[in-house]
């Protein structure tokens, strides 16, 4: 029973609410507000039961200094083992967790290094990040990774994401989308590192890894046309990629280099959903003189193509010839095997971060390439094979 601590009065207690942490009463017959020592608010309670031990709260359960216990946390050569032991025994006890924000602060360093992808609908990124995540844990470094989801505008959000949970450095691809590059160059300003991977630019003088992407696509048309084909379209990404560009290069050279005509009729460039493949795949096919081959910028572009031509009718490969772009699991198991061109995917994993960490060592002897071109190979199965 609450008793008013002004006129003792018990029968006009109320309720009023929270202050500094303590349930507030207030006696109807005096008007006088009060709260109770010991009582407190659910909310501080619920505070209470969050609380993270600290350093503060090992040094007053042993009974020694704070600077001591960083110490013995740090394993200094001046502190003797019987108290280092007891600072252990006693973190453990209170399951004292080290804060690594406030030591990355204190230190300037995060050992986190941030990647950020386009997209996870293909394999091609979630092995570079394999890659890249091996050779980075066992150099003591975290591996934050973000989507942009072919957006710019969430590219442009995840790099301030990055900047402000203090990335050590940052492992880049690009979003079909990306034409500015004003958001890279504030980490170049601060001194952070950068490595661009697969989807590049010119715009930024860091170091880039991608694959030969003109000369494998040169490979791929030149195989359609060894194998009888006439004529072949080319369903691209977008012009704003490099890659994009590059492989309808390579898809114009080998043409010319065999004396076919270049039909642009024959060649669409866009952004390359699975929804937009399909209706681009429809035009092609739905054409008076439809192509009698296809290749595609990418894997699900290219099965696309091929369910497509099944719905129709039209046989693969006596009739369609098509050729993909990656080498995504699926492309061994659709029938009659998607003919496509097989990426490095882990050496490119593996590359962009021994690249990030010799960056992050800033050593003058070290000579860091401004591109390297990683080589691809020509996997041919059923979707190609006219001529055996």
């Amino acid at each position: 029973m609450i008793h008013c601590p002004k006129c003792n009065d018990v029968a006009f207690i109320m309720k009023a609410g929270y202050i500094r942490g303590k349930q507030r009463y207030v006696c109807k017959s005096c008007h006088h507000f009060f709260t109770i020592a010991g009582e407190h608010s659910p909310q501080d309670q619920q505070r209470k039961r969050r609380h993270q031990t600290t350093i503060i709260d090992i040094a007053k359960a042993i009974g020694i200094s704070n600077s001591t216990v960083s110490r013995a946390l740090h394993g200094h050569s001046d502190i003797s083992r019987e108290t280092r032991q007891a600072v252990l025994e006693m973190a453990a006890e209170l399951d004292y967790q080290p804060n690594q924000l406030a030591y990355s602060l204190a230190k300037n360093k995060t050992n986190t290094i941030g990647m950020i992808v386009p997209e996870f609908f293909n394999s091609f990124f979630p092995n570079v990040i394999i890659g890249a995540h091996q050779i980075l844990t066992e150099a003591g470094y975290n591996l934050t990774i973000m989507q942009s989801n072919e957006s710019y505008d969430i590219e442009i959000s995840n790099t301030r994401a990055m900047l402000a949970n203090r990335a050590d450095g940052l492992l880049i691809s690009l979003t079909q989308e990306t034409n500015n590059f004003e958001h890279l160059a504030v980490f170049e300003k601060r001194g952070i590192p950068i490595v661009l991977f697969n989807r590049v630019c010119d715009g930024l003088e860091v170091p880039k890894v991608v694959v030969n992407d003109f000369e494998a696509s040169f490979q791929a048309v030149e195989h359609l046309i060894l194998n009888g084909y006439e004529r072949i379209a080319h369903l691209g990404g977008p012009l704003s990629l490099m890659v994009s560009r590059e492989r309808l290069r390579g898809y114009k050279a080998a043409l010319e280099k065999h004396g076919k005509p270049l039909d642009e009729n024959m060649i669409i460039q866009g952004m390359l959903t699975q929804q937009k493949a399909r209706i681009y795949g429809q035009y092609l096919l739905d054409l008076p003189a439809r192509p009698d081959a296809v290749f595609a910028v990418n894997d699900s572009s290219a099965i696309e193509i091929m369910l497509i031509a099944k719905e129709k009718g039209i046989s693969i490969p006596d009739e369609l010839g098509v050729v993909g772009f990656s080498d995504n699991p699926e492309s061994a198991y659709i029938g009659p095997g998607l003919t496509t061109v097989r990426q490095p995917t882990r050496e490119m994993g593996v590359t962009v971060a021994n690249w990030i960490l010799q960056l992050l060592e800033d050593d003058a002897d070290t000579e860091i390439p401004e591109r390297k071109v990683l080589q691809t190979e020509l996997i041919i199965r059923g979707s190609s094979r006219r001529r055996e």
